[in-house]
């Protein structure tokens, strides 16, 4: 059962940090519907790490061309763009923490990441021939803080980041492909914020509690750098997983995680992105009824 679960758990995390349909979101809903607890801290900063390595593993000439010539205005554009999510992050802690427990907007987030996903894509269409496209070497400093402040907005479980972030660069008129690509740059560091926040709690946990019991004991909400950084004081006590289990689980995410962006690559430039609207859409409909009518699972 312990393989099962970190497999199931490396899916999730794999799958849904990359599509535009909220990882956090669905996490909450998965822990509502299956009584399912957060995975413990170690365990979820190598899932974070896991798909970490799939982003450089897919993006490897786009960060290669960063680390060569580290000065240039895509490095700015994207510290610009993580800014916003800090800052939000910061300020709006404790009540993001409690959207993370209550679930209480869960369907309503859903509906916002549906309402995202469709304007920018019919806005997109209908700029389409009357507005040039912009790649990349042509974004400016505003490109960037409107989609940080899309990623800022999308901190509450249920809104997605890649799709708030995607939706953000179309909306500003950059093409598709660069719109994707920027947008999973710009996962760099959040998922590097996620896992150096997890460490930090970690090494206090350490500290806490020595010696140390097997399997780790504290937990936390598996989210972004944007959505971990206001869930930490929300963990809890969860079952440890074994060495062999951290390694499936993290291998999982990574295979996964690596396949989610290469087929959101082709989806975005190819496809449209009603097809996840439609899936969010009614994910959160549905959540809502449960919420304000049955109450099965949001009791």
């Amino acid at each position: 059962m312990e393989i099962f679960n970190a497999v199931i758990l490396g899916i999730v995390q794999g799958l849904t940090e990359f599509l535009p349909v909220s990882s956090s979101g669905h996490l909450v809903l998965l822990q509502k519907i299956f009584d399912v607890k957060e995975p413990e801290l170690f365990f979820d900063t190598m899932l974070h790490f896991g798909t970490l390595i799939a982003v450089f593993i897919v993006l490897w000439k786009d960060i290669w061309e960063l680390i060569k010539k580290p000065i240039q205005p895509l490095t700015g554009y994207i510290i610009l763009g993580t800014i916003p999510a800090v800052i939000a992050a910061l300020l709006f802690r404790k009540p993001i923490e409690n959207l993370f427990t209550s679930a209480q907007f869960l369907g309503i987030c859903f509906l916002i990441t549906t309402a995202l996903l469709i304007s920018a894509e019919l806005l997109y269409r209908r700029a389409k021939n009357t507005t040039e496209n912009k790649s990349l070497s042509g974004m400016n400093w505003l490109d960037a803080l409107l989609i940080g402040l899309m990623q800022a907005i999308a901190i509450p479980p249920g809104i997605s980041r890649s799709g708030a972030t995607i939706s953000g660069a179309l909306f500003r008129r950059l093409d598709r492909d660069s719109a994707a690509r920027f947008s999973f740059l710009l996962s760099i560091p959040a998922i590097l914020g996620a896992v150096a926040l997890h460490s930090k709690d970690l090494v206090k946990d350490l500290i806490s509690k020595s010696p140390l019991p097997q399997g780790f004991e504290m937990v936390t909400v598996s989210v972004t750098v944007a959505e971990t950084a206001t869930a930490t004081e929300a963990a809890t006590t969860a079952a440890s997983f074994g060495p062999l289990a951290v390694i499936i689980g993290t291998i999982t995410a990574g295979l996964v995680g690596f396949f989610a962006i290469k087929i959101m690559l082709k989806i975005i430039r190819e496809k449209s992105l009603f097809g996840f609207a439609i899936y969010t859409g009614v994910l959160g409909v549905f959540i809502l009824f449960d919420q304000l009518v049955t109450k099965f699972i949001f009791s």
